[in-house]
């Protein structure tokens, strides 16, 4: 049995280092400590560092041309609701390399449908669809790297 003081270190540990999981054992004992939802972890991310009179010009004329992009992207995408990241990371479609992808445009999905894999920090996160409907578009490819909040897949209901 462990000592009830040794658990309140640990968990005062992980408060203090922003952990949301710590896996500890040894010969006698084995000790997992979970904070938090398995749904949606929060990410913190640093900004880019960039000196701001050479990010100026560049912000500047982004915006420009994107605009058209945009436009036509929000055109072709109406009436489809986004499946986004939940988190910074690789996107998997596949759950191992010699296996099929999780979901293809054309496919059902519900609420509980597994539609990929998100690799943060050496841990692969299974993503969910948490929404019913029809696969419409596949935003991201296996391997890209993907953002907080960054579409992954565009669904019809």
């Amino acid at each position: 049995m462990i000592d009830i003081r040794k658990l309140k270190e640990l968990v005062k540990l992980m408060v203090e280092n922003e952990l949301s999981e710590l896996d500890l054992r040894d010969q006698s004992e084995t000790v997992t400590i979970k904070r938090g939802s398995d749904q949606e972890p929060i990410v913190y991310q640093a900004p880019a560092a960039a000196p701001a009179a050479a990010a100026a010009p560049a912000q500047a004329a982004a915006p420009a041309a994107t605009t058209d992009a945009d436009a036509s992207a929000d055109q072709s995408d109406a009436g489809l609701i986004p499946i986004e990241s939940p988190m910074v990371g690789t996107y998997y479609a596949k759950p191992n390399p010699d296996s099929p992808a999780f979901i293809n445009v054309g496919d059902a999905v519900s609420p509980d449908t597994v539609v990929c894999l998100i690799e943060a920090m050496k841990v692969f996160n299974e993503i969910k669809a948490e929404q019913s409907g029809t696969i419409a578009k596949m935003c991201v490819k296996d391997g890209d790297a993907v953002e907080f909040g960054q579409p992954l897949f565009m669904i019809k209901p």
